[in-house]
């Protein structure tokens, strides 16, 4: 069985080092492009001008089949975490799955962190502060992928990057709250959520 692949690259994504920027459904300030994301019908194709375009912040965890493009990386690397987390080897196929390695590799951090969390609130907190807290960026000592990661080329690039990866730190723990924890309890789940 292969391991899944992002599908959220386009011909026109820009890219900071050899990583894709890609959109982000979120109200936390970074460089992630603002571009709408639009729910797709069901039978796959966007909606066109003269159809409904029903626009959003944050989405329910995705249900099968596999997300469509109104996810983002994020929705991407939860969806795939359970699956993608146990391949000991992976083939880059574009750039977007280099930034899917990195939030899966986040993911696997923060539910670290929120194993030992007792309530949501606490949980929050421990996001927040793990998603602002000084971390390394390709090319930096400390960066756990540097072989597979290109370097920012200028000062410009290493700024845009670091402040897109904070984008995604801090908006990836939001979202793992919102599954880890039962929203009637306040307690961790013992089940994941899939609704």
């Amino acid at each position: 069985m292969p391991a899944y692949h992002s599908s959220l690259m386009d011909a026109d994504t820009k890219l900071v080092g050899n990583m894709a920027l890609l959109p982000l459904k979120t109200q936390f300030k970074g460089p992630a492009p603002k571009e709408k994301l639009c729910i797709t019908s069901l039978n796959g194709r966007k909606p066109t001008s003269s159809s409904p375009c029903s626009c959003f912040l944050i989405l329910p965890p995705p249900p099968p089949p596999p997300p469509a493009k109104d996810q983002d990386i994020i929705d991407e690397a939860i969806y795939y975490f359970k699956a993608n987390v146990f391949f000991k080897n992976y083939e880059i196929k574009n750039e977007a799955d280099r930034t899917l390695i990195y939030v899966t590799l986040y993911i696997s951090e923060c539910l670290k962190k929120l194993q030992k969390c007792s309530s949501r609130g606490q949980g929050e907190k421990e996001m927040y502060t793990l998603g602002i807290t000084n971390f390394p960026i390709p090319g930096e000592p400390g960066f756990p992928l540097n072989a597979m990661y290109a370097k920012p080329s200028s000062k410009q690039e290493e700024e845009t990057m670091r402040a897109y990866l904070q984008q995604i730190r801090q908006e990836t723990g939001l979202r793992l709250c919102d599954r880890v924890f039962d929203p009637q309890t306040d307690k961790p789940s013992k089940v994941s959520r899939t609704d």
